[in-house]
């Protein structure tokens, strides 16, 4: 027996090693193939006008089932009214372990069209981009979904977790008919432990992705509504209760006035991080954030990363009057107030009124202030060392860096949830990036591709079998 043993034992190690390497094979895929194949989606899905409002996302949803089904795996579309569909759909892992959600958002921002250079809806394919509404906001997140999804469903790769797919309706504006939707009538189809969804940042410089930017954390939008109140009259008579004078000095109070600063766990990494990569000078602010003087640089210079560490307040839309000659009996101003996670807003209205100090003036919470405020994603969890190690390969030499987005996504309501959200998204440049609800928004093809190959290797990381 012993000798025998010594036999076969070298056959059997053999053969394991063989199938092991032949299970590697095979869960890599062709990423030129994948990426050739993503696009397609992408097109297709740009061409679809989901326009917010009216949204009408079903019929992008049909579109995802239609590719699922043709692949035999079952897709259900849920809509929380009509034309406001979301589509579900899972691949079934050991239950070793709770599941993954990739998820993106089918509704895109209106267009402006007397202001684009290209037909928003056609897709078209220029110079290396794609151009398009919706083309990195947020088609490109479900286009890149419903690729490795398939990938894994093809190369039925071994799961420890349920992977599920969610291409949802409303989160741009309407988190009812999306996310709010299916938390609170479909939860047990979406239930998760880690969520993928859009929000991070790849920024590419000269040609080099700078680094890997994972949300964990994002302000939270908390609209007021300033209110001046006077007596009308005849514009012919100056009048010291004029409600649009009370409101412009109102406003330029607010627009000038600073939120104190403060860093949480995601901010201070983030700068911490960045200064590592950065010229001198540039990493000399980052090193020193706190300083007031270094504030004041941001402030002037880079304005993104001011905002990033203080609840901002951003005076955007001014109404009152009528006519010329009549003074109107009120006026009104909208604030976009983007908090931070931890603000308290009843301390803030009131350190406004301190600050405006005009028994004319009246602040009230603006009626759309849906999103909930949650704490941020960790940093030490499962998911975010499986993002760093996806980003060592594909983006080596690039560093994973947690990042609070000044926007805000779908990821707030899972995180209230208890679900830790990780927001990602493809290559962009800064020019890229100034398009994003903007007019000729695009995206970069090469850059996509890439973002198929690290949202695969992450989705790996995180549910394959180990």
């Amino acid at each position: 027996m012993p000798s025998l043993f010594k036999r076969v034992a070298p056959v059997v190690l053999l053969v394991t090693s063989l199938l092991s390497f032949s299970m590697a094979q095979q869960a890599t895929p062709d990423f030129s193939r994948a990426q050739t194949e993503a696009v397609k989606f992408l097109s297709q899905l740009v061409k679809i006008d989901t326009s917010n409002p009216p949204g009408n996302e079903t019929r992008a949803a049909e579109y995802i089932k239609s590719v699922l089904e043709a692949e035999g795996i079952p897709a259900q579309i849920y809509e929380s009214a009509p034309g406001r569909g979301n589509v579900v759909a899972r691949l079934k892992g050991s239950g070793k372990k709770k599941p993954l959600l990739l998820m993106g958002h089918l509704d895109v921002v209106g267009v402006e069209r007397n202001k684009w250079t290209v037909d928003p809806f056609a897709a078209l394919i220029k110079d290396g981009y794609l151009y398009g509404r919706g083309s990195t906001d947020d088609k490109a997140m479900d286009a890149a979904n419903l690729e490795v999804f398939l990938l894994l469903h093809r190369l039925k790769v071994p799961l420890d977790r349920d992977v599920i797919l969610l291409a949802e309706a409303g989160e741009e504006g309407t988190p009812q008919f999306g996310i709010d939707f299916m938390i609170e009538k479909h939860w047990e189809e979406i239930a998760c432990e880690f969520a993928l969804n859009e929000g991070g940042d790849t920024p590419e410089e000269n040609g080099k992705v700078r680094y890997v930017g994972v949300s964990t954390t994002e302000k939270v939008p908390r609209g007021l509504i300033v209110t001046a109140r006077g007596t009308s009259g005849h514009g012919s008579v100056p009048r010291m209760d004029n409600a649009i004078i009370h409101l412009s000095a109102a406003v330029a109070k607010i627009g000038m006035w600073e939120a104190p600063m403060r860093l949480n766990e995601t901010t201070r990494r983030f700068f911490q991080q960045l200064a590592k990569i950065s010229p001198p000078d540039k990493a000399r602010l980052y090193a020193h954030v706190e300083d007031p003087a270094v504030q004041q640089k941001l402030r002037e210079t880079e304005p993104a990363y001011y905002s990033m560490v203080r609840t901002s307040l951003v005076p955007t839309i001014i109404k009152g009057g009528f006519r010329i000659n009549v003074i109107p009996a009120d006026a009104e101003a909208q604030i976009d107030v983007r908090a931070l996670p931890d603000e308290n807003m009843e301390a803030l209205k009131a350190e406004l009124a301190r600050l405006i100090n005009d028994p004319a003036v009246q602040i009230t919470s603006a009626p759309n202030n849906l999103r909930p405020a949650t704490p941020p994603s960790g940093l030490e969890t499962d998911a975010f060392h499986a993002l760093e190690r996806a980003q060592q390969k594909v983006f080596p030499g690039a560093l994973t860096i947690p990042i609070m987005q000044a926007g805000a996504t779908d990821s707030s309501e899972l995180r209230a949830k208890g679900v830790q959200a990780y927001g990602i998204e493809p290559i962009l440049t800064s020019e890229d990036i100034k398009r994003i609800h903007g007019n000729d928004e695009r995206v970069q093809i090469a850059g996509f591709g890439k973002f198929v190959e690290f949202l695969y290797t992450a989705t790996l990381e995180i549910a394959a079998e180990k």
